[in-house]
């Protein structure tokens, strides 16, 4: 059964994991979910307890948090719009399309953030400041934030949100989609 759940050498920097018990569930429930094992799960599982943890940690934040599922929708394909991660973008893109429309959707991911709300273009434009400095956010950002109806948790949740975008896509770009270099 393991090499069912193999990756051609040519789809990954890294190897697969040894598959075990942990990997094998994190495996069914792609497959059940998604219908395939999406590469991320692959890299992750070489470490399956961190992968459950981080899992924890993001759905901890999401769970408590105010901000909707729009405004998550808009600020994370923004996230991964300035990142220049394609295969998010195209999830992130597709959830915000879902919840808004495709052209506002294609809008956000180009850095337009037209059609949003004010909360949401707030969000879609700090998610792009963080990205692409995360020094550069000044007083006067965080005041804009708050402006349009942010709270300072609320700020923070929004910031963690871009963050913990980052680390993932981080890990998983740089070890998983060597197709994504071509």
């Amino acid at each position: 059964m393991e090499d069912a759940y193999r990756m051609t050498p040519s789809q990954a920097f890294v190897s697969d994991p040894p598959v075990d018990a942990s990997v094998t569930a994190a495996y069914e429930d792609d497959l059940a979910s998604d219908g395939y094992i999406n590469n991320s799960t692959r890299v992750w599982c070489w470490r399956p307890d961190v992968l459950a943890s981080f899992q924890t940690l993001r759905a901890g934040l999401r769970d408590g948090s105010d901000l909707s599922g729009r405004e998550v929708a808009a600020m994370v394909a923004a996230t991964a719009a300035a990142r220049g991660d394609p295969y998010c973008s195209l999830a992130w893109g597709a959830r915000l399309a879902e919840l808004s429309d495709e052209a506002t959707a294609a809008r956000v991911l180009q850095g337009d953030p037209s059609g949003l709300s004010s909360r949401e273009a707030a969000l879609a434009r700090w998610s792009r400041q963080v990205v692409l400095d995360s020094n550069a956010p000044t007083q006067a950002d965080v005041d804009h934030l708050r402006d349009v109806g942010f709270s300072d948790r609320e700020i923070f949740e929004a910031t963690a949100f871009i963050a913990f975008r980052l680390a993932f896509s981080t890990i998983t770009t740089h070890s998983a989609h060597s197709q994504t270099r071509n």
